[in-house]
């Protein structure tokens, strides 16, 4: 998931994908012998592919002006297979960027490569925590070069697209809680529609945009870097890479973090976790209502989490009825006020917008909630970020293609969990209609050599629910996972919390784990 918040919306169905917003599939069968000579093929073309890369290298030149990455940052750019089983087929150019270590040529252990997420997040801004200066982040850049990189599809990577921007962002849209079954027939036309053009727009990239394949490409990326082994930090969807690399790559780990941790389950790849996901949401968006209600002598929202979400039904009610401002209705409520659940940054800009709406300001609303339709390069790279999810989540796995099963799983959520389960159902109902043919997950697994990985995790992480976590340490044997307890900011690795911050930079600076699981109080809560 990304570290800064990404509001897009789909279709008229309004909704977003701010981070990891995640998907499902049914029980995957295990992989037959076909599956298994498709992986030996595509095994070798990574080969193939890594040893063209070692030998080219990277051109590092200056970024392009239009990137938003400031001198010492350097840009270049990795060639890959768009598909591993022809690696000396069509090639796709990926974006990466680099800043030196900080430290002594002697303290340098290589790059850190970084990804925030998605699918579709973009890493090129992971070296500004060098230009910023992250406090967090010191002690292990004086001892990496931090690497970035735009995954497949994203950004200056080969960018895929399913609907023309401008349209993407337009609003208002349709509540995604539905009525009526006209309602329902409406928003499953929209997703179907979503489907048909992503094919229409993007047919050749489709196929390929699966999360093995970014797996196989960071491969690549480490070769042309000239590092032996991967160094890599993945938070929230990137950490469903890093379970990946580590399967198909065991001996090429180094150091790997995973920082909230999507459910590697083959299970919960994509369906099932999308779901998990509405569940998490509403305990989350419970914790900030009532940390809202605890701080009313700031917000005068109301002094007990009920009134404070007698509040937000409110202001859903009356949006629906009018949107505000003509362009904010409960879709673009819900793509903004969601940021609180994901992330603790979010709790006082939410609750001081939603704090001047009820006290009769309604431009604060319209600000933070509406599309700005002169933003062109932001919208491109809004819709582009939602195409991506879509295109992988759809592609990683098989999804129920009867809405029946939509309709009843959805029904029986939305009744105990109604903050984001319409709206998250729609975002990825294309699935049920994706046009291209659809993988079975990769069973994630110990390979022989892979070192000790560390999971980070938040017990009351709303995109990607604690148990992903629990998850991914069983996988893999001889990691070491670190709770933050009684906290849910999605992105840990990220927050001021020494208990944890120290313990990462051990492990990135030494390789050093605890001698078991360690479980840290939560960092600070945000003060109004």
């Amino acid at each position: 998931m990304r570290p800064q918040r990404r509001v897009t919306a789909l279709g008229s169905a309004g909704v977003f994908v701010t981070a990891t917003l995640i998907a499902g599939a049914v029980a995957a069968p295990s992989a037959s012998a076909d599956t298994r000579h498709g992986q030996d093929r595509e095994a070798r073309g990574t080969a193939i592919a890594a040893a063209r890369a070692a030998k080219a290298g990277i051109d590092w030149q200056d970024c392009p002006a239009d990137w938003g990455l400031e001198k010492p940052i350097k840009c270049g750019w990795v060639t890959v297979p768009l598909d591993y089983a022809k690696p000396n087929g069509k090639q796709i150019k990926l974006a990466v960027d680099r800043i030196g270590n900080t430290g002594t040529k002697e303290e340098r252990q290589g790059a850190l490569i970084y990804n925030p997420g998605g699918p579709g997040g973009s890493g090129l801004r992971f070296p500004r925590r060098v230009t910023t200066k992250s406090p967090i982040w010191a002690n292990t850049a004086k001892a990496y070069d931090f690497v970035g990189f735009d995954p497949r599809g994203v950004g200056h990577s080969a960018p895929i697209s399913c609907v023309d921007p401008q349209e993407f962002v337009k609003a208002p849209k349709m509540d995604p809680v539905p009525d009526s079954e006209a309602d329902k027939r409406a928003q499953r036309k929209l997703a179907a529609e979503y489907a048909a053009g992503c094919a229409e727009r993007s047919g050749e990239m489709l196929p390929h945009m699966t999360t093995p394949n970014t797996a196989r490409d960071l491969d690549v990326i480490r070769a042309a870097l000239g590092e032996k082994k991967l160094n890599f930090l993945g938070v929230s969807y990137g950490t469903y890479i890093a379970a990946v690399y580590g399967t198909l790559f065991p001996t090429h780990v180094r150091r790997m973090v995973a920082d909230s941790v999507v459910n590697p389950s083959r299970e919960k790849i994509w369906y099932q976790a999308n779901l998990d996901q509405d569940v998490a949401f509403e305990m989350r968006w419970k914790d900030w209502t009532a940390w809202v209600a605890k701080n009313d002598a700031a917000f005068h929202l109301g002094d007990t989490q009920a009134k404070v979400q007698d509040q937000w039904l409110k202001l859903r009610a009356e949006a629906k009825k009018s949107p505000i401002g003509g362009v904010v209705g409960p879709a673009e409520l819900i793509s903004f006020f969601q940021s609180a659940p994901y992330y603790d940054s979010s709790w006082v800009p939410v609750a001081t917008v939603f704090s001047k709406y009820v006290a009769g300001d309604t431009q604060a609303l319209v600000d933070a909630a509406a599309p700005d339709l002169s933003d062109t390069a932001g919208n491109i790279a809004a819709e582009n970020g939602n195409a991506v999810y879509t295109a992988v989540e759809c592609t990683d796995a098989k999804w129920p293609t009867s809405w029946k099963k939509w309709d009843r799983d959805n029904t029986r959520l939305h009744k105990d969990y109604p903050f984001m389960t319409w709206a998250n159902a729609w975002m990825n109902l294309p699935c049920a209609t994706w046009p291209g043919k659809q993988q079975t997950p990769l069973n994630v697994k110990t390979g022989k050599g892979l070192p000790p990985v560390l999971i980070v995790q938040a017990t009351r992480d709303a995109a990607t629910p604690y148990e992903g976590g629990v998850e991914l340490h069983k996988r893999f044997k001889g990691s070491r996972l670190i709770t933050e307890k009684d906290a849910g900011s999605h992105g840990v690795t990220g927050l001021t919390n020494p208990c944890i911050n120290e313990r990462v930079d051990t492990y990135l600076l030494t390789g050093k784990v605890d001698a078991a699981d360690v479980t840290c109080a939560p960092h600070a809560t945000p003060k109004p």
